[in-house]
């Protein structure tokens, strides 16, 4: 089979999984243990701690582990709102984007039961934020803006330098979702405030990902979870360290590779949009006047062509029509949608992103395969 939804999840990395297999059996201590089998486990938390900072530029400190991104997500939008609705501030407007992951939007909307005002911006044909737009929802005084740094289906970079200036000048938090970007392109935390990760998104274990928290100028967060308080107060509860000791090992070897592993899936990416391009006409690629993730190729399918069709026609190339955490609803792309695309356009796009362990002649065949599926879908 070719696995071409590296976007969805990725393989665990060789080398994270013998990183984390001591931690199961061998050295099995609970981290918040205080005897010698504990500070051992706690040791190995630090050390991914660090290794998690330094691919994002972070201090340690400000790293908190979470069970992955959605919950940090949820941490970084309902604690920054609830901490400072409870010390009195008067600010109610919480803003986001309608191309946001789910976890986003949905934490966004379900806090104006708490008395919250959100506002769910759209973004122009190319994906992004429109900066007057920006400006002019931040003229009424806001608490906090959430804006995902790479989209998880069109792989679309929001400009964050001047996105964060923007909600800097206004005064407001800013949360961005990293969960797409860290391990794939350098990633700046300058003027954010809270940013989330998820481990499988870059070649490490599912159920681990992290809340950076900056601690200058402080920011503050009311728990989601009652319980030990662990991880600073910020989340209770048992840390796994056999997946934080495998999130540590994918961090470290994402700095490493960042460039390298860039500029070849680029070229793998660009080698299959050529293959497909020239072979269907009356295909299009979505996103592609923005900056874009080097694996992401989200594909508009000719009319006529239904995008779930061609899935089944090619059932050894995995690729997807969306979110993973949305492709049970089998409606059309929101993300495409609110781009401009119409329901019916939208039912016809592909999603495919290309990862670390794509080879070219996988490429080639996936495109061979790709090819067939639509021709045999116009006859």
């Amino acid at each position: 089979m070719i696995y071409l939804d590296y976007f969805a999840t990725t393989p665990c990395d060789p080398e994270v999984v013998r990183a984390m297999l001591p931690w199961f059996t061998q050295d099995f201590g609970n981290p918040h243990s205080t005897h010698e089998m504990g500070l051992k486990a706690a040791g190995a938390v630090e050390a991914a701690r660090e290794a998690v900072a330094q691919l994002v530029g972070a201090q340690a400190r400000e790293i908190v582990f979470t069970s992955g991104a959605t919950e940090a997500n949820n941490l970084a939008i309902k604690g920054a709102a609830r901490h400072l609705k409870r010390i009195g501030d008067p600010r109610r407007r919480i803003v986001t984007l309608a191309t946001e992951h789910k976890c986003v939007l949905e934490s966004v909307v379900q806090l104006e039961s708490e008395g919250f005002e959100p506002v769910v911006l759209g973004v122009k044909a190319d994906g992004r934020v429109d900066p007057d737009q920006l400006r002019k929802a931040l003229e009424v005084p806001t608490l906090l803006v959430s804006i995902m740094a790479a989209n998880n289906e069109t792989g679309v970079l929001q400009d964050m330098e001047a996105v964060s200036r923007i909600v800097k000048d206004a005064g407001a938090l800013l949360h961005v979702d990293m969960a797409q970007m860290a391990g794939k392109l350098p990633v700046s935390l300058k003027n954010i405030d809270l940013a989330s990760f998820s481990a499988h998104k870059m070649y490490g274990p599912k159920g681990i990902g992290a809340l950076f928290i900056r601690r200058r100028p402080r920011v503050r967060l009311e728990p989601l979870f009652s319980g030990g308080g662990q991880e600073r107060g910020v989340r209770s509860g048992t840390l796994p360290t056999p997946f934080v000791a495998g999130f540590g090992r994918a961090a470290e070897l994402a700095r490493a590779r960042l460039a390298g592993d860039a500029e070849t899936i680029k070229n793998l990416r660009n080698r299959l949009w050529m293959l497909v391009s020239q072979a269907i006409p009356g295909c299009s690629m979505n996103g592609d006047q923005s900056p874009r993730l080097p694996g992401a190729l989200n594909i508009c399918l000719p009319e006529n062509v239904e995008a779930l069709a061609v899935i089944e026609r090619m059932p050894d190339v995995m690729v997807s029509t969306g979110s993973a955490c949305s492709a049970a609803e089998l409606t059309p792309s929101y993300v495409l949608t609110a781009m401009g695309l119409s329901r019916e356009k939208a039912s016809r796009c592909l999603r495919v992103s290309v990862g670390r362990s794509t080879s070219k002649a996988e490429i080639d065949r996936a495109a061979a395969f790709l090819i067939a599926a639509v021709h045999a879908c116009q006859t």
